[in-house]
């Protein structure tokens, strides 16, 4: 297959792959002419990587999943411990998130939003408060 086959079948751009390439993820044969030629093996790595960058795996999360993947020695409990850290940081990400939207919730919550200048949102931002109470 060439990049292009490949690419449509992974759903992946051709772009991220030639970066997959660049960085060692995936090492495809070369023709005669230079051309890469993805072979099925291939094709799979780039759709599990695909998978993988999709569950927010950073790309050397995905290298050590696609060793431990390709190890046929490997202990299940490692890949758990790799997920499970990437579980925690997720979950970390997602309650700075949260705090992050209820701060924001209330500084829009204390705005009138009318013509006046005055402006809760603006004096929050500039005091490092998450409340204001300016535009009464």
């Amino acid at each position: 297959m060439n990049i292009s086959q490949v690419a449509e079948r992974a759903g992946l751009p051709a772009k991220t792959i030639r970066y997959y390439e660049e960085i060692g993820l995936i090492r495809p044969l070369r023709g005669a002419n230079g051309y890469r030629a993805f072979r099925e093996s291939d094709l799979h790595k780039l759709s599990f990587l695909g998978r993988a960058r999709g569950l927010g795996f950073t790309i050397e999360e995905c290298r050590k999943l696609l060793a431990l993947y390709e190890d046929r020695e490997r202990a299940s409990a490692d890949v758990k411990a790799l997920a499970e850290a990437h579980l925690r940081d997720m979950e970390g990400k997602i309650a700075e998130l949260r705090a992050m939207q209820a701060t924001l919730r209330d500084l829009v919550d204390s705005c009138a939003g009318d013509h006046r200048p005055d402006c809760p949102i603006l004096t929050g931002l500039a005091e490092g408060r998450s409340e204001g109470g300016c535009c009464d």
